[in-house]
């Protein structure tokens, strides 16, 4: 059941959503080669108590820690540890907020240092995807036309959609229905109407679209060792433009 939200609800996530985008702005600033993910995590999850809200993944299905950090050829869900950010690494950082009872959502990919060129247009071609697919987040369309305008980018760049991870609607949940792929042909899904509200998240890859789940039981990575780049904001359908609520 797709729960569609109050004015009042929406108030809240946005508020939500101000404080992963301060958590991301925090990121920008904070990481830099030699750093760890582990210290990461412990940055960002210490600006998130700090504004009387809770990191929505930490203890979530047992997940370990508040931010997932993914690199190189990690998709999603890599677990903070050790791990120390290599001069020319790029790193997805997802980040998810709880406060007052609704979740906000939200990753963006970093490069670390002196990244190669190839490495950066992934990062561009992702966060345009997202941009591509949020054309469509408006009444009327129905929800595969955002999936399929970010397959069709995306491709058109030479590169791969992942197809065994999805978008996702959210809420009081910090996964809701609807679900929301990033590939797939137009006009499917239920008819967008305003108060949905969506957590859109191309995940794409330099090579096969293909990913493989590690032992640790979480980090996804790509099966032929090429780079992936993730991209995610959580928004709300309205009567015209979407909202972007995490930024």
């Amino acid at each position: 059941m797709i729960i569609i939200k109050s004015k009042k609800e929406l108030e809240i996530m946005r508020e939500a959503g101000k404080i992963v985008a301060g958590a991301h702005e925090l990121v920008a600033k904070s990481i830099e080669v030699g750093m760890t993910t582990a210290q990461l995590n412990r940055l960002v999850e210490e600006y998130i108590y700090r504004h009387n809200a809770i990191p929505s993944f930490k203890g979530y299905h047992g997940f370990p820690a508040s931010i997932c950090t993914s690199i190189n050829n990690q998709v999603i869900h890599g677990i903070p540890g050790p791990v120390q950010l290599q001069d020319g690494d790029i790193v997805s950082v997802d980040i998810g907020v709880m406060y007052k009872g609704y979740h906000g959502d939200a990753a963006k990919t970093y490069a670390v240092g002196n990244v190669h060129p190839r490495a950066l247009q992934l990062i561009k071609t992702v966060e345009e995807a997202f941009y591509e697919g949020l054309k469509y987040a408006r009444p009327g369309y129905r929800l595969s036309d955002i999936s399929h305008a970010i397959q069709i980018f995306v491709e058109s760049k030479g590169y791969s959609v992942v197809k065994a991870f999805v978008g996702h609607g959210i809420g009081q949940n910090m996964h809701e229905d609807p679900q929301v792929p990033n590939y797939g042909p137009p006009g499917r899904g239920v008819r967008l109407r305003p108060g949905m509200t969506l957590a859109i998240e191309p995940m794409i890859n330099e090579g096969t679209d293909q990913v493989v789940i590690l032992d640790d039981g979480w980090t996804v990575v790509t099966q032929d060792g090429s780079l992936s780049a993730h991209y995610e904001h959580t928004i709300a359908i309205t009567d015209g433009d979407p909202e972007i609520l995490t930024q």
